[in-house]
């Protein structure tokens, strides 16, 4: 009776395992992996997965003896982008050069003095500004200053010669004997006239022809300094075609920098 006892208990418990394991539909198997609890080390079974890792990049695919992944430049590449460089500065001078060209055409133009004939207005090597394109639209008057391109007649020097205007087309020009200047029955106020070192205003001579009528279209001009000028009173008045442009600023040397003043002649009537 006992015997029997033992062996249907022990049936029993064969029995029941074998239950617990057909349930499961695998036997448990141990990981290897411990948690540590209070009070102990607790086995993870299989089916205790850990967390997944968030917010983390997988680890790079490197396999063994094979060289990392290194990003190789392109010499066509470089040799591109250098011709692109060389074709960038060119444009740009040649912008440069175009746009310089069209101001000094168009717009202004420097001018160094090399003349003696407007002392002490300018100094030999003084550098002035011309306008060449306000005379477009607004006439040249009295008591400019003009750069103008002097008649192969009047000399074969090619530089340009810088005077002052002192008719205008339609203006009757004397140079009377008491050495002044009038226009239109009317003497000038001269203040620009050069003066000798005791600070007497030299005269101005004429050289045979005393008295002139300007055309319409040209201009009479004359020096600061009127006894080393070469001007109006020798080669008579010019064509407003051949003047460059009129003075509006030495800028060198940089102690005399400044707008050049144009006087009114106020008392000067018009033509």
């Amino acid at each position: 009776m006992g015997s029997r006892r033992s062996t249907a208990a022990r049936r029993t418990r064969e029995g029941g395992a074998s239950a617990l394991t057909s349930r499961a539909g695998r036997p448990r198997m141990r990981t290897g992996t411990n948690r540590h609890a209070a009070g102990g080390t607790v086995e993870l079974e299989s089916n205790d997965k850990p967390a997944p890792d968030v917010g983390l990049d997988p680890a790079p695919d490197v396999r063994p003896g094979a060289a990392p992944d290194v990003e190789q430049a392109d010499p066509a590449a470089g040799r591109h982008g250098g011709r692109g460089l060389v074709i960038e500065l060119v444009e740009t001078l040649v912008l440069t050069l175009v746009i310089f060209f069209v101001i000094q055409a168009f717009v202004a133009q420097p001018f160094q003095v090399q003349q003696h004939s407007m002392e002490r207005t300018f100094a030999e090597g003084d550098y002035v500004l011309v306008d060449r394109l306000t005379p477009r639209w607004s006439p040249y008057a009295r008591g400019q200053v003009v750069v103008f391109q002097p008649s192969p007649a009047v000399t074969s020097r090619k530089e340009p010669f810088i005077k002052r205007v002192i008719g205008v087309g339609g203006d009757t020009v004397e140079v009377r004997d008491d050495g002044t200047v009038a226009v239109n029955g009317v003497v000038l106020d001269e203040p620009y006239l050069y003066r000798d070192d005791s600070g007497t205003v030299e005269p101005t001579e004429a050289a045979g022809q005393a008295r002139w009528i300007v055309p319409d279209g040209d201009l009479f001009v004359l020096g600061d300094h009127r006894q080393v000028s070469e001007d109006s009173r020798a080669f008579g008045p010019i064509p407003v075609s051949s003047v460059i442009g009129r003075g509006i600023l030495r800028y060198w040397p940089l102690a005399d920098l400044g707008i050049i003043a144009t006087p009114a002649y106020a008392n000067a009537p018009a033509p």
